[in-house]
């Protein structure tokens, strides 16, 4: 399947000293290339002919995509994906499933260049992974602080973790965004808002930064770069305060941005990023493959939420909705049953990740999903009850010393799964839904988020009919009462 070939090179003989002897009958004429065949004023066509004569075969046919995969996989070891449980280079066991970089994914995190930079991309497409990357590749070359921001404080976690195990937190600084403007604030000595608001606290929180900003109290330029994760849940003057934060002699900023996953703050406002001083004209990328989940659970979730995920024209100084494109990866259709109770789903869940575990699947690769709270504290309760082992995942999981468990089922919150992705996803309690009866769309946006974090297997449960089970059977679920 993959022909390959040698040839030497001699640059300290000529061919006539080489044809003078021996070496011959050791080295093949038609594989060798001599000093006077590579002056500069040897013809460019005689040369090609020499390179190509050392290579006879006739490849015969095109290499598959996954074949081109594992010669990349084994040239290029920083390009896999969670390259600690593949094991290393030079180790004899190879994974049967390559996972790496595709060469798109790669191009971006290795030559993303200087300035301004924004990666339009849709869920699954890699792009929190090639944040991560690019950190890695800019704690080597920059001597100032990096700064990673994103909105959810539980991807903030485990993208500062994932800093921490490839030893350049001291030089990658990753937060949430209101963390960073307290941090701001305390640090140059600025008030803290005194209300017990939490929403009006956070809005007063980046009001004050900005004017301390404003007035010289807290400095610009402090960053040698800074990257924006889930751009697409930062308000306008959120990024424009962040772009000040720059230094202009890197002038290294990246947001990742998809449209269709913005969960918060109700209406989404449009806007250019030309007018929060994003300067990315003609350095903008969009990434349309969806890697994370197989095309039967991404098809059930675009049907879900098609009507509110209409792609939009833009330039590329606005913000388009993409449409996303399947990877062509192959799973079960994602279902939805429907019991007797609330009751019965955690039962039903509880029952079928154990079938799971006992074919041979890992608790750490299960986790679910809810709406509303009590819907997880049921949940785990039942997991429990049943002996599995679950972590429920807030913003302060991970801190402090508090490590979340690896090899248990995660209950986490449709808000907080943004940016994490899991084998098994279960999402209970969806004849409870939309529950924001005033604004379905954003209830079904919020649903296509979840739903999404499903990698291969997408279980759903309901016990009563509700608008999004009928959105469900349309989109089609593999349904079952």
């Amino acid at each position: 399947m993959f022909p390959w070939s040698y040839g030497v090179v001699l640059p300290n003989i000529t061919r006539r000293q080489f044809e003078s002897t021996d070496l011959g009958e050791v080295l093949l004429a038609h594989r060798v290339i001599c000093k006077d065949e590579m002056y500069e004023e040897v013809d460019e066509e005689a040369f090609q002919s020499r390179l190509w004569g050392m290579f006879p075969w006739d490849f015969g046919g095109v290499l598959t995509l996954p074949q081109i995969d594992r010669v990349r996989w084994h040239l290029f070891p920083e390009i896999r994906i969670e390259a600690p449980e593949q094991g290393e280079i030079f180790e004899d066991t190879i994974p049967d499933i390559i996972r790496i970089m595709d060469l798109q994914q790669e191009q971006l995190a290795r030559s993303l260049g200087e300035g301004h930079r924004v990666i339009h991309g849709v869920a699954g497409s890699g792009k929190t992974m090639i944040l991560g990357y690019r950190c890695l590749h800019l704690a080597k070359v920059l001597h100032k602080p990096i700064l990673a921001l994103c909105y959810n404080k539980t991807l903030a976690v485990r993208l500062a973790e994932m800093m921490m195990e490839r030893g350049v937190s001291n030089q990658v600084n990753v937060r949430n965004f209101h963390a960073w403007c307290r941090d701001q604030l305390t640090h140059y000595h600025v008030p803290l808002p005194e209300t017990h608001s939490s929403g009006q606290y956070a809005e007063q929180l980046v009001e004050r930064l900005i004017e301390a900003i404003d007035r010289g109290q807290v400095p610009r330029g402090q960053y040698g770069a800074i990257l924006i994760d889930e751009g697409h849940d930062f308000q306008p003057e959120w990024l424009k305060l962040v772009v000040q934060m720059v230094d202009p002699e890197t002038n290294a900023l990246l947001v990742l941005y998809d449209d269709a996953q913005s969960i918060y703050g109700g209406r989404r406002r449009k806007f250019s990023f030309k007018s929060v001083d994003v300067q990315a004209q003609g350095r903008t990328t969009i990434l349309r493959l969806n890697y994370r989940n197989t095309a039967e659970v991404l098809k059930v979730a675009f049907e879900f939420a098609k009507d509110v995920l209409t792609p939009e024209d833009a330039d590329e100084d606005g913000i388009p909705l993409i449409r996303p494109e399947s990877a062509e990866r192959h799973g079960p259709v994602p279902e939805l049953v429907r019991l007797s109770s609330f009751a019965k789903e955690a039962d039903y869940l509880a029952r079928a990740f154990q079938h799971l575990h006992s074919d041979g699947a890992n608790w750490g690769d299960m986790a679910v999903v809810y709406r509303t709270a009590f819907m997880g504290e049921k949940v785990a309760q039942r997991l429990r009850a049943a002996g599995i082992p679950v972590s429920v995942l807030t913003g302060k999981a991970g801190r402090n010393g508090a490590k979340v468990d690896p090899n248990s089922v995660k209950v986490v919150t449709w808000h907080s799964s943004k940016g994490l992705e899991y084998p098994v996803v279960a999402i209970p309690g969806l004849g409870y839904l939309p529950y924001d009866k005033g604004d379905v769309g954003e209830e079904v946006r919020l649903a296509y988020v979840a739903m999404t974090r499903a990698m291969d297997r997408l279980i759903m449960t309901c016990h009563q009919e509700s608008p999004f089970v009928e959105r469900l059977k349309a989109a089609g679920t593999r349904y079952a009462a």
